[in-house]
This record gives C-alpha cells, structure tokens and sequence, in this order.
C-alpha cells in the first residue's frame, strides 16, 4: 500500500508526527482500540513517561495487553474504562500532559459527559488531539449520521473548559484538532 492510499484513511505515522509528547509525559489514549498508537507514544515519552492505554471493550484491552509483553513497552499500562460515566476513566484528577483520542468521538453518545470525564484527567495547560472522521467515505467509516463534524467537536471541547490550539492534517477522510486545557 502506497502513502498515497494510505493517506486517504487515518495514518498513524502521520498523526503521530503531529502530537507534540515529550520525554516523561502522561499520556492517555481514550479509545485505545487495538493499541495502533501505542508503540510511538511509548517512544515518545521513554523511560520516565507511561502511557495509559484505555478501552471499553476486555477483549481489546487483552489484546493490548498481548501488544505490550510483545513489544516489550514498559511504560504503558492497559486501563479497562468507561469513557461516558463519571470517575469511569481509572487514572487521576490532573494527572495527564497529554491525551490522544482518534476515531473515538463518533462513537461516544454521551459526549459532554466523556469530554467531562477526560477533561478531569488533564493538567492546567494538558493538550488532547483529537482526530476524528470528517466524512462516512463510503459506508468505510462511521454511518452518515453519527459523524461528528469539525464545528461540533470544537463547540463540545470549548464548552467543556478547552481552548483550540491548533488543526492538523490526518488524512484525506479525518481532521485533526490540538485542544488545551484552560
């Protein structure tokens, strides 16, 4: 697969590249999925950073958990979590200088709620990049109706106490916003 073709869809290596984390942050990747982000976010925060990869789903985080005995990432700790219910998310108030949060909005029905709950988990100053579709593509991605466009997760982020920071690039089908805690 070219980089052309993977560009159209969201391409890690791209993202990645947007996502300023240093060495020895916090980091949480709401929606961890299959864990796609957490080799390079356990780079990016070596040693004396830890990367908290949280999932609804037991059996994607028994599979993250198989991802990191095999890649041998020390520094990422696999969280069972409810993103949409108070206190659901198992790390504490203002622990984290980063969160990550990539094919996931869609997916959420009680957003303010989940935004809420990642927002309690971020420092003063913390950023969340969120990459989310832009479009269905097709029936490839999320169905025409539970698309949540650009404007509306900017309006749910602002109104939740962050501010947008920046856009990034994240494909032909996604966008990308960097949001900073106030």
């Amino acid at each position: 697969m070219t980089y052309a073709t993977q560009n159209r869809f969201a391409a890690p290596e791209l993202i990645l590249s947007h996502f300023h984390v240093r060495d020895g942050d916090l980091v949480g990747d709401f929606g961890a999925g299959a864990g796609t982000f957490l080799p390079g976010l356990s780079k990016k925060v070596g040693e004396r950073g830890r990367v908290f990869a949280c999932e609804i789903q037991r059996g994607l985080v028994d599979k993250i958990g198989t991802l990191i005995n095999e890649q041998h990432l020390r520094n990422v700790d696999p969280l069972w979590c409810d993103l949409e219910v108070e206190n659901g998310i198992k790390i504490s108030d203002g622990l984290l200088d980063v969160a990550i949060i990539v094919n996931t909005l869609y997916q959420i029905e009680q957003r303010e709620q989940a935004i809420a709950e990642k927002r309690r988990t971020m420092r003063q100053g913390g950023v969340v990049y969120v990459v989310d579709w832009s479009d269905s593509f097709g029936g490839i991605g999320p169905h025409p109706d539970c698309v949540i466009c650009k404007q509306m997760a900017i309006d749910l982020f602002e109104a939740a106490g962050f501010i947008l920071e920046r856009e990034y690039p994240a494909g032909e089908h996604h966008y990308g916003l960097a949001f900073r805690v106030l």
